[in-house]
């Protein structure tokens, strides 16, 4: 049974005001473990947490609050996170989302206070976030709590650095960088050491090396970005992310030389592509491959990236959500995990 209430009151902006309420709840046997002060347009809303006394409910707490000529706009149950100060709970909350963005919306939930943050389209009285929506229905959202959470996802936003550090599967150290018009060398040695069968899967086409005019908009698409996987001195991927003219699409592509695949690489690239992609605004990720070609399918399985598929025009159509497992960062802390 719930024994601790987390309180949102109106009080009279007088002396000893407050004081009065915790007095009277001190006499029915309740502590105020937690006060915090939340300033709304008009004055402040105080925020308390009671652990109540045996045999005190939460009707009997509103009445006290009442009788000494406050309102409660808010009740609900608490527990000892929400004995946090608000600071540390917030810092917490990004440190979660930061590290792992499938918990984004519980990090959101977290910083609101709010009884639930999904995914979807929001309705009356609740709140849009982005493409996520806010609900609570024990008290109404503030705006110092709104500006919390817009801050949250200003700062999981942000642009990814553009300099990337990960290891193989079997330790091997790379770096994950912008492509420029000086690697154009690098990019044409890189596909001379990849099999037919590696071209053909990228370019839909039989094919032993890349014409030179290709290579500058390789390295410089007009409406993208592109990726290098760098060992030592050799380039040995390439990853490119592509404005589709769709304010929320973007395209993708990856060629990983025959020696590194399966060794982590692919996923690390795609990775870094979708962490890209997501501080771009894209929500999905978009590639053409053959139809007997499943190899980008499992790359994003292991980069943690949901990703789904359909015949289109001849080709298959994968389609992948920026968000999830790979968005973490792994290619700046450890081993990636295995793909082509």
């Amino acid at each position: 049974m719930t024994t601790t209430w987390r309180m949102r009151i109106e009080i009279s902006d007088s002396p000893g005001a407050l004081a009065r309420v915790t007095v009277r709840l001190a006499a029915a046997d309740c502590n105020v473990l937690a006060l915090h002060v939340i300033p709304v347009p008009g004055g402040v809303l105080d925020e308390i947490v009671v652990k109540a006394g045996e045999g005190v409910l939460p009707a009997d707490l509103v009445d006290a609050v009442r009788s000494e000529g406050g309102k409660c706009v808010g009740i609900t149950g608490a527990d000892v996170k929400d004995l946090v100060d608000e600071p540390t709970a917030v810092l917490r909350a990004a440190r979660m989302a930061l590290t792992d963005p499938d918990q984004t919306a519980e990090a959101l939930r977290q910083v609101l206070a709010a009884d639930a943050v999904t995914y979807g389209e929001a309705a009356d009285g609740q709140v849009q976030l982005g493409d996520m929506v806010a609900r609570r229905g024990w008290a109404r959202f503030t705006q110092v709590e709104l500006a919390r959470a817009h801050a949250l996802l200003d700062l999981l936003a942000a642009p990814a650095p553009a300099v990337r550090g990960m290891l193989s599967d079997d330790g091997a150290a790379l770096v994950l960088r912008p492509g420029t018009s000086a690697d154009e060398d690098a990019v044409a040695d890189l596909h001379t050491r990849c099999s037919m069968r590696t071209l053909f899967n990228r370019y839909h086409s039989g094919m032993r090396t890349v014409p030179r005019r290709w290579l500058h908009r390789l390295l410089n698409p007009p409406r993208g970005t592109t990726i290098i996987a760098q060992c030592a001195d050799q380039a040995v991927a390439l990853g490119q992310l592509i404005h589709t003219g769709t304010s929320d699409c973007a395209e993708i592509s990856l060629l990983v030389e025959d020696a590194w695949q399966r060794r982590g690489v692919g996923a690390a690239l795609l990775g870094a592509l979708a962490s890209d992609a997501r501080a771009a605004g894209y929500t999905e990720l978009v590639a053409w491959c053959l139809p007997s070609e499943s190899a980008l399918v499992r790359t994003a399985a292991r980069a943690g990236l949901p990703a789904t598929t359909r015949r289109e025009d001849g080709l298959l159509r994968v389609s992948i959500a920026p968000r999830g497992r790979a968005l973490k960062t792994p290619i700046a802390t450890g081993m990636a995990e295995k793909t082509r």
